[in-house]
C-alpha cells in the first residue's frame, strides 16, 4: 500500500505539469488583449507606448518559455503571483472565496451522501414495487432539474413562507462570515445553494447506488448466504453495501472536486462570490495570472481527490490489493 501511495503522489506530478502547460499557452491564443481592457476602460485614447508600458509592467513582454518556468515555479511555492486585474496578491483573492466554495462543497456532498445511499439502498432491496418507483421518480427529477432552477424556486418559497408567516419578506444574507465566526449567520446564507446542489447530484449518486446494489445482490456469494439463512439485514450491510460503494464513491468524488470551481450559475442565484466566479470574472478580464492559477488549483484538487477515491477502494473492498 505505502508503494502505491508513493507511486500516486509520483504520478500527480506529469498531471499537473501538463494542465500547467495546457492552460499556460491556450489562455495566449484565445483574441484579447489585458492591456487594451484595462487601459481602454477609462475612455481615453490609448497609444502604443502605453500598451508597452503595461504589459513590460505585467511582464507579458518576456518570452513565453520564461513566463511560464516563473509562473510555473512559483506556484509550487505558494506564490501565486499577482493579479494583473486588481494588482492584488492571487493568494488572497483566492483565500477570500475558496474558504466558500470548499463549504458549500462539503455541505452538498454530505446532503447528497445522506439522500443517495439509503434511498439507493432501499430502492434496490424493494426492487420493482412502488418505494423503487417513488425512489426513482425523486432521483429523475432531481436531474432533470437544474440546480439554479431549484434554487431560485427556494427562494420563492422562502419569500412567500417568510411573508405569510411573519407579514416581512426574509432572505438569506449576502455578507460571508466564516462558521467559526458567526455559524447561525454562515448556516442561514449556504444551507439553501448546498441543498439545492447536494439534491441534484444527490440525483445521480441514487441511481448509481440502486444500480451497483442491484447488480451486487445478484451474486453468488449473496445467494449462498440467504440459503444459509443469514438475515436480510446482515446480508445488504455486511455483504453487499461495501462492494456496491465502489462506483459511488468514485461518483461522489468527482462531484465533490467539479464543486469546488463548478457552480458559477448557482453562486450567481444565490449571490455568492465563490471560486466560479472569479473562474468567470478573470476570464472575462482577459486576467491570465489568475485565470492559470484557478485551473491549476482545481487541478491540484481533482488528483488529490483521485488519490483519497483510490486509497477508499482498498478500505471497502480488501480484495484490491495496490502493488
Amino acid at each position: 500500500m505505502h508503494k502505491y501511495l508513493v507511486k500516486r503522489v509520483i504520478m500527480m506530478a506529469p498531471t499537473l505539469i501538463g494542465a500547467g502547460i495546457f492552460i499556460f499557452f491556450l489562455l495566449r491564443l484565445i483574441p484579447g488583449d489585458i492591456c487594451l481592457v484595462r487601459l481602454g476602460g477609462t475612455g481615453a485614447f490609448v497609444d502604443q507606448n502605453a500598451i508597452d508600458t503595461c504589459k513590460a509592467t505585467l511582464g507579458l513582454d518576456q518570452p513565453l518559455l520564461l513566463q511560464f518556468v516563473s509562473w510555473f515555479g512559483n506556484f509550487f511555492t505558494f506564490d501565486f503571483g499577482i493579479s494583473m486585474w486588481t494588482q492584488r496578491p492571487i493568494a488572497e483573492e483566492i483565500g477570500l472565496r475558496f474558504q466558500l466554495s470548499l463549504q458549500i462543497a462539503l455541505m452538498a456532498t454530505l446532503i447528497s451522501i445522506v439522500i443517495a445511499v439509503p434511498l439507493g439502498i432501499i430502492s434496490a432491496v424493494k426492487q420493482n414495487t412502488w418505494v423503487d418507483y417513488l425512489v426513482r421518480t425523486f432521483s429523475i427529477a432531481g436531474i432533470a432539474m437544474p440546480s439554479f432552477w431549484l434554487g431560485i424556486l427556494i427562494i420563492l418559497a422562502i419569500l412567500l413562507t417568510s411573508q405569510w408567516w411573519t407579514g416581512v419578506p426574509w432572505l438569506p444574507p449576502i455578507n460571508y462570515k466564516p462558521i467559526w465566526e458567526d455559524p447561525m449567520h454562515n448556516l442561514s446564507q449556504l444551507t439553501w445553494p448546498a441543498l439545492a446542489t447536494g439534491y441534484r447530484y444527490s440525483a445521480v449518486a441514487t441511481r448509481m447506488t440502486r444500480s451497483a446494489m442491484l447488480e451486487v445482490l445478484r451474486e453468488d456469494y449473496i445467494r449462498t448466504a440467504r440459503a444459509k439463512g443469514v438475515m436480510e439485514k446482515l446480508i445488504v450491510n455486511r455483504h453487499a453495501l461495501k462492494n456496491a460503494m465502489l462506483p459511488v464513491v468514485t461518483i461522489i468524488g468527482i462531484e465533490f472536486a467539479f464543486l469546488m470551481g463548478g457552480l458559477v450559475v448557482t453562486e450567481q442565484v444565490f449571490n455568492l462570490n465563490g471560486l466560479g466566479k472569479l473562474f468567470v470574472d478573470s476570464v472575462l478580464n482577459y486576467d491570465y495570472t489568475m485565470t492559470q492559477s484557478l485551473v491549476l488549483l482545481v487541478a491540484v484538487i481533482f488528483v488529490i481527490t483521485n488519490l483519497v477515491i483510490d486509497v477508499l477502494y482498498a478500505w471497502l473492498d480488501p480484495r484490491i490489493r495496490y502493488g
